[in-house]
């Protein structure tokens, strides 16, 4: 188990700049099978001396130039890191110039230097100075520069930067020649003295000017490399203007360039270990390879999902598929995967989505050939949550053989529901008005606002913040319930009106919000508040007339079901009046025979034609309805036109057994 080295090892070859520098490796241990990862650091060694770009500088500086004027000088590389590194810079003993030493933002150092007295080119022409570069090592590694200084005669204006810092963004593989920012300066002076070269600044890296251009005449910035957020996600550049005089004056700015991270790097897979063959007895969840995924890209692009191919059968007999709300119509949400072992059209496939509900034909479509399943309209969480059904999967042989599976969609919900508050309702022009007493202490609950949201789980849970008061230190409200407390006792000299704002938010991404006004009165009774409401309540309501004509209606539905049962019970006294007349009549015979009032009422009712009339004896104990039918009278007239019972209308004979029917017997 031990790791060697198996070769040299040069961190500056490996990492460059990076640090710390380290290299990842895993080990894998069987029986039990485990996956351990380690990591190895390269710690660095001052083995590099700091390296000038060339060993001498020239400048060119006006007499005329203020004591305080700077200039950047040539920046030294050291390629070790942390303490090894570039540390320091030291300048030569000198009356005029001061050194400065500056950090980038990436940590390194450069110099400047700084005038303290103003030159004269009369009395001295030229100066030499020597700019050292030092790193941090013990002991310390050194380089030396001559930087040599020309006095000239002064161009009494500089250009001028509209402003000292730029800041751009751009993307990450953004082709050559795409425009990042664009400098302007200025320059007071005429002719060539006031015409501006933009350059980069002379301590600019020379990785810097490979990856980016500037025009010198218009001061566009472009992209002229390859930019790669994983290897530098912020670039610090200098620039300069520069006029066209004989002692030119010269300005400086700084361009702040941010790559933006696109998703340009596919997922890497090491296959760690492999387990072939598989036997067929193996138990489901048995491991048969080990895989490592790596992504360079950052944030959510360095996020990976991992899944079989839907080429390859892993076969089931139902799916679970997870749908944001709001989705765009038309979108495939999931693919049916299924196998013949048969060959040719008896295992041609063919997918069907089974109708059990009749909404799912406008909401959900299956490929026939490929089992793709669509999502055709918008869904929302709201509105329902889950969806379940069949999808029947057929083979092309004869007859024909089919499996059905089940596939449920779950759909997920959005943020997409501000919360609704329900007091005090938004939507009215009543206006709530809760009271408190003066003197009530601090801790007394005066009111509550109740407010909903449509949304589900985290989108819905709602808080409660005071927006607005009018008198700020007097209420608060609570952050979760809503609940509005007197944050300190009432004082006389507190207004008699408050008016609360109260701002309502759920945590929901991007979250949505509310707000509720409620209106405070202190007072000591009721009474006061309702005088105070008079005032300002509507002059002209129309909700009176509402109640008016509801109070209107609900009288007169009274007055008419009253009207309805009292007319009911009338006509039923009656009725037994009448079955009270017809027993204490038929107890008089032990036969009874219908006279021509019976034969109007039949005539009268449709029952039968007035041409034919029977005679109908009835037995008072008669507990069956039997009928007897008898001769016709040989008085009456329409005697020989007179059949039996049965062969009259079937509606006299059904009229005659109910009567019947309902007689009391002797005993009764």
């Amino acid at each position: 188990g031990a790791l060697l080295v198996n070769e040299r090892i040069d961190r500056e070859e490996l990492c460059g700049a990076l640090s710390p520098c380290s290299l990842g490796f895993e080990i894998v241990v069987e029986n039990p099978l485990e996956l351990y990862s380690g990591t190895v650091e390269i710690q660095d060694i001052n083995d590099n001396d700091p390296v000038f770009p060339s060993s001498q500088a020239r400048l060119e500086i006006s007499e005329s130039v203020a004591a305080g004027a700077r200039f950047p000088l040539e920046s030294a590389q050291d390629p070790d890191v942390g303490i090894n590194s570039l540390q320091t810079y030291q300048l030569s003993a000198n009356p005029n110039f001061a050194l400065d030493v500056q950090t980038r933002v990436d940590g390194s150092k450069y110099a400047e230097l700084v005038l303290e007295k103003e030159l004269d080119r009369e009395e001295q022409r030229e100066l030499n100075l020597v700019l050292t570069a030092l790193d941090g090592g013990s002991p310390p590694r050194s380089a030396q520069v001559q930087i040599h200084i020309d006095v000239v005669d002064a161009n009494d204006n500089a250009p001028v930067f509209n402003q000292s810092t730029y800041k751009a963004s751009v993307r990450e593989n953004t082709p050559s020649g795409t425009l990042v920012a664009k400098i302007s300066a200025y320059d007071l002076d005429d002719g060539p003295n006031g015409d501006i070269i933009y350059s980069f600044s002379s301590h600019t890296p020379a990785k810097v000017r490979e990856l980016f251009a500037l025009d010198s005449a218009t001061g566009e910035l472009r992209v002229k490399g390859q930019l790669d957020y994983e290897e530098t996600k912020l670039y610090e550049i200098y620039l300069q203007a520069k006029d066209k005089g004989a002692v030119p004056g010269v300005a400086h700015c700084k361009v702040l360039v941010e790559v933006v991270d696109v998703n340009d790097n596919a997922p890497e897979v090491t296959v760690t270990s492999v387990y072939s063959p598989v036997p067929e007895d193996a138990a489901p969840g048995t491991v048969v390879a080990l895989l490592s995924v790596t992504d360079l890209d950052s944030h959510d692009n360095g996020l990976v999902n991992c899944f079989i191919s839907p080429g390859i059968p892993s076969s089931q007999d139902s799916y679970d598929v997870y749908v944001l709300e709001n989705n765009m119509p038309g979108i495939p949400i999931l693919n049916v995967s299924a196998t013949d072992p048969d060959l040719g059209r008896n295992a041609h496939l063919s997918y069907t989505l089974l109708q059990g509900d009749t909404t799912f034909g406008h909401l959900f479509s299956i490929n026939r050939e490929n089992g793709t399943l669509y999502l055709l309209t918008s869904l929302d969480h709201e509105d329902q949550v889950e969806f379940n059904m069949m999808v029947q999967i057929q083979d092309g042989g004869f007859p024909p053989l089919d499996t059905n599976v089940s596939v449920s969609v779950f759909v997920t919900d959005l943020n997409d529901n501000a919360p609704t508050v329900l007091y005090p309702h938004p939507n009215t022009t009543a206006t709530y008005t809760d009271v408190v007493a003066p003197g009530t202490p601090a801790g007394h609950m005066v009111t509550k606002v109740v407010a909903v949201d449509a949304d589900a789980g985290y989108n819905a849970w709602i808080s409660y913040t005071l927006l607005q008061a009018t008198d700020p230190s007097l209420f608060s409200v609570g952050l979760h319930n809503g609940e509005i407390f007197t944050a300190r006792q009432l004082r006389e000299d507190d207004a008699p009106e408050h008016t609360l704002v109260i701002l309502l938010k759920d945590h929901g991404e991007p979250v949505l919000s509310t707000s509720a006004t409620i209106s405070i009165s202190v007072a000591e009774m009721v009474k006061e508040v309702l005088t105070d409401l008079t005032d300002v309540a509507p002059a002209n309501d129309p909700r009176r007339h509402v109640t008016f004509y509801l109070i209107l209606a609900v009288i007169l539905v009274s007055a008419a079901f009253f009207i309805t049962m009292l007319s009911v019970g009338i006509f039923k006294c009656y009725k037994w009046r009448q079955s009270r007349e017809l027993y204490n009549s038929s107890r008089s015979t032990t036969y009874r025979t219908p006279g021509p009032f019976n034969h109007i009422d039949a005539v009268r009712g449709g029952f039968t034609p007035p041409s034919f009339y029977h005679q109908v004896y009835l037995t008072t104990d008669s507990r069956q309805s039997d009928l007897l039918c008898k001769k016709p009278f040989t008085s009456s007239p329409l005697g020989s036109r007179q059949g039996t019972i049965r062969n009259g209308e079937p509606g006299l004979y059904h009229q005659i057994v109910g009567t019947a029917s309902r007689l009391p017997t002797p005993a009764e």
